[in-house]
């Protein structure tokens, strides 16, 4: 016989007047969380009371009813009523929905307000974000909603941004299998397609962190930190119809610009309408683009300007800057930290005292026809103008002494003004690399690369020759005695010069290379001193010590330093095998001589100069050279991409360095560690027969016309 099933017995509701009810003493809440009761009681003013309050009937000694319900399950719906009624926006006798729960019951009034608030499940975010997208369809604006939930209007506009995320990948959440900061993440994009494809991606790996998902999402866009992005304005790139990704969930300094190309042409003509109103100055010409190269202005004449004097009223207002500044850092000398709006108005009174310092020079008007300006962006996206540059064609013939004839146009009598040349704008770095295939095994180095490589390589050796004078005059005394002794006599009375050589390939980051801006600020001290005219100049250097002497003479050799790498010609043009192999071989010798260390003139390991233009074994084995079999196991799965930029992590701090730029001991064949050979005794630098009477040789170093040519 079946046993009946005790049927459940529901609490009846009723509707109770305010002042009826008592809060209960054996309410669990105690600590105030989540919505506050005035927030509370504003929801209940906009949308009434959703949920009844439980309460149970007080009864008096003799155990029968008062008339008085206490409330053991509700209390801040009760606490937000009463807020109400002190506001008189409510009736003290305005009935309250209640479910009345039975006096004499075997269950505790405290387990049954325990259970109504930990029985509670929170709303999962992907629920919330499908509710204000239905309220958003349905008519509500953003800032409607987050007043209506008590909410910032970010928060809501965060949700929303969810709808971005492909369907597949919401599914994917709602189903626990990835986490809410990796579905923000994804909303960087509103490509589909490519959310899921980043997801297929990295959903069986190890690496699966928000950012490395932003990075994927991103890494065909231009961050709008960029100095073209800062050029243009990100304003006038949204004009122009381009897409800008943002991340509402963390700081994206400005976001990510979606079309490269846009932005290049925005750039090409901002950077052309820049070059033209230049040129209208009657400048003959104007080279405009986004960046030069080391020693683009080499061989040029570079003209002298006179910087624009400040009036009365622009000193006044220097002065006035200056005095402000040091006021309010003696006032705030002692403090800890600058307050914010301190710290701001010290930076905008160093950039208006800087803009003092960087006047524009006024050129003889006599000049400007016949030379030219470099426009290009510095590294802050601002433009940059380097006006007075001469090039060798333009110079004009210098006439004879006492011949005051000026240059005509034809029968006029008019003196020639030489045609302005229009600007003419080139944008955009050198062409992408072909991507190397997967083949299994180290391949050569691509030519290029190599190429790149030694040009690094080439600098930093000039720079230390030119810190090495011992080394300089050993390396011109090496060339002079092999051209006296070992070829034909030299055209001329006497030659020895130094060819400046050209990078015929050089990476983007070399000009900004910390050798490369030593030996501009070096250059430039020298030029500040020369003479200009070829009798001052001889005279300037009998006058100079041997000390200074040999310091110009090594930064002058040091011009001439070619470690280049270049494909070998065999029929004569350019350099043999048997060549190249004296010249790195020559290279090697003198970075041993200098001790140069590739790793301290600043060269790292990074994608764009090595491991993003090699192949994946390449990378593997030199993670596995610098960082150990461990770490070239942890990337060994990844795509090449991915693989490039984990190695350029690893690297970074292991002195890691390719093939061309290592130092090789010629005897065993062995990597010299930097400066292994730097203290080596002073007689290996010359022969012994030239470093006795070390004093004497000095003095007659000073009168020697051969090293005096050399030098000039």
């Amino acid at each position: 016989m079946a046993t009946a099933i005790q049927k459940i017995t529901l609490s009846s509701a009723h509707d109770i007047p305010f002042n009826k009810l008592v809060l209960s003493q054996s309410n669990v809440r105690r600590v105030k969380a989540g919505v506050s009761i005035e927030e509370l009681a504003q929801s209940i003013a906009r949308r009434g009371l959703i949920q009844s309050l439980h309460v149970r009937p007080v009864l008096d000694a003799d155990g029968a009813e008062t008339g008085i319900f206490e409330v053991p399950a509700g209390g801040r719906r009760y606490r937000a009523l009463e807020l109400l009624v002190k506001q008189k926006r409510l009736a003290k006798t305005a009935p309250v929905p209640c479910v009345v729960g039975d006096a004499n019951s075997g269950i505790l009034v405290d387990e049954v307000s325990l259970v109504e608030n930990i029985e509670r499940a929170p709303l999962h975010p992907l629920d919330q974000f499908r509710a204000f997208q239905a309220m958003r369809e349905k008519g509500m604006t953003e800032e409607a909603i987050a007043a209506a939930f008590f909410v910032g209007v970010n928060i809501v506009k965060q949700r929303l941004r969810l709808a971005s995320v492909s369907p597949v990948l919401l599914e994917i959440y709602a189903d626990d299998g990835m986490t809410l900061e990796q579905l923000m993440a994804f909303t960087v994009s509103s490509d589909h397609a490519r959310q899921e494809q980043v997801w297929d991606a990295i959903k069986d790996g190890w690496q699966k962190e928000p950012y490395h998902i932003r990075r994927m999402l991103t890494e065909t866009t231009v961050r709008a930190s960029d100095r073209r992005a800062v050029f243009v304005g990100v304003e006038a790139y949204e004009a122009a119809g381009g897409i800008v990704l943002r991340d509402l969930f963390q700081s994206d300094d400005g976001g990510w610009l979606q079309d490269p190309a846009l932005l290049d042409r925005l750039v090409a003509e901002k950077l052309k309408t820049a070059a033209d109103e230049i040129a209208g100055e009657g400048w003959k010409w104007v080279e405009a683009a986004l960046s030069f190269p080391y020693g683009h202005e080499h061989g040029l004449r570079e003209l002298a300007g006179t910087a624009v004097d400040l009036t009365d009223e622009e000193r006044a207002t220097r002065e006035a800057l200056r005095d402000e500044y040091d006021r309010l850092e003696a006032e705030y000398a002692e403090a800890d930290e600058l307050p914010d709006e301190i710290d701001a108005r010290l930076g905008e009174i160093e950039q208006a005292l800087d803009a003092f310092e960087q006047r524009p020079a006024i050129y003889d008007p006599a000049d400007i026809p016949t030379a030219g300006v470099f426009v290009s962006l510095d590294a802050d996206g601002s433009l940059s103008v380097d006006r007075g540059y001469v090039r060798p064609e333009d110079e004009r013939p210098v006439a004879p002494e006492g011949d005051d004839t000026t240059e005509t146009d034809g029968d006029t009598g008019h003196s020639a003004t030489p045609a302005v040349q229009r600007a003419v704008v080139t944008v955009g770095g050198q062409a992408a690399e072909p991507e190397d295939d997967e083949e299994d095994g180290i391949k050569p180095l691509p030519e290029r690369l190599v190429i790149e490589l030694t040009a690094h390589r080439t600098l930093a050796l000039r720079n230390a020759l030119a810190e090495h004078p011992d080394v300089a005059m050993t390396m011109l005394l090496h060339k002079l005695v092999s051209d006296t002794f070992r070829r034909p006599a030299p055209t001329g009375c006497l030659e020895a010069s130094v060819r400046h050589v050209f990078f015929s390939a050089q990476p983007e980051e070399l000009k900004d290379s910390g050798t490369a801006h030593e030996i501009a600020e070096r250059h430039g001290r020298w030029g500040d001193h020369v003479p200009a005219d070829d009798q001052a100049l001889w005279d300037w250097l009998t006058d100079l010590d041997p000390g200074t002497r040999l310091d110009l003479l090594a930064h002058c050799v040091s011009f001439g330093v070619n470690a280049l790498f270049e494909r070998p010609n065999p029929y004569g043009s350019g350099v043999s095998q048997h060549g190249l192999d004296v010249r790195l071989a020559q290279a090697d010798r003198l970075a041993r001589a200098t001790g140069l260390d590739m790793v301290a003139a600043g060269w790292r390991p990074t994608v764009g100069n090595y491991l993003g233009r090699v192949t994946k074994p390449r990378i593997l084995e030199a993670v596995r050279e610098g960082a150990g079999e461990r770490a070239a196991q942890l990337i060994d799965h990844l795509k090449k991409g991915d693989m490039a930029k984990e190695a350029e992590r690893l690297l970074a701090d292991t002195a890691w360095l390719p093939e061309p730029l290592r130092l090789i001991d010629p005897h065993d064949g062995e990597v010299i560690e930097p400066g292994a050979e730097a203290d080596a005794d002073e007689e290996a630098a010359l022969p012994a027969f030239l470093s006795e009477d070390g004093d004497e040789d000095a003095e007659e170093i000073e009168d020697e016309d051969a090293l005096t040519i050399a030098a000039e």
